[in-house]
């Protein structure tokens, strides 16, 4: 190896480092709520301090969320892989779980979305397309 090669390789080196500390040190934040998305649509929006499950029905499928100490896991999919069920518990700001076949996003928030805006506020599409069912 010659000189220049070292250098070039300590720069980069250098510059993974350096993102993976920006990585690590961005996106450590502890989540408020959780935010529910179908095939774009904003499905609903629930705070993380209260324990909840979140039965999730729609023209794609069926999926139920649990949501309990400022974490949330998906626990049941009627999907053909079942990979959403298998992706754990999400607490921190951006965090996501997603179910592919039933076009399904959940994202942890660190704010309340929309303004503060509640469930049955937001362009009315929470509650008229799809049924919410909370128990």
């Amino acid at each position: 190896m010659k000189r220049n090669d070292c250098i070039l390789a300590a720069a980069i080196f250098l510059f993974a480092g350096l993102l993976s500390v920006m990585f690590f040190l961005s996106g450590n934040e502890q989540g408020n709520y959780v935010t529910v998305t179908v095939d774009k649509k904003v499905y609903g929006t629930y705070p993380l301090d209260e324990t909840q499950d979140i039965e999730i029905l729609t023209e794609f499928g069926h999926n139920n969320l649990h949501v309990e100490n400022g974490t949330v896991c998906m626990t049941e999919a009627d999907c053909p892989d079942g990979y959403c069920k298998r992706q754990g518990e999400i607490s921190t700001e951006k965090e996501t779980i997603v179910c592919l076949p039933h076009k399904l996003v959940v994202e942890i928030q660190g704010a309340k979305p929309n303004g503060g805006r509640t469930e049955e506020q937001t362009d009315g599409q929470t509650g008229e397309d799809y049924d919410i069912l909370v128990k």
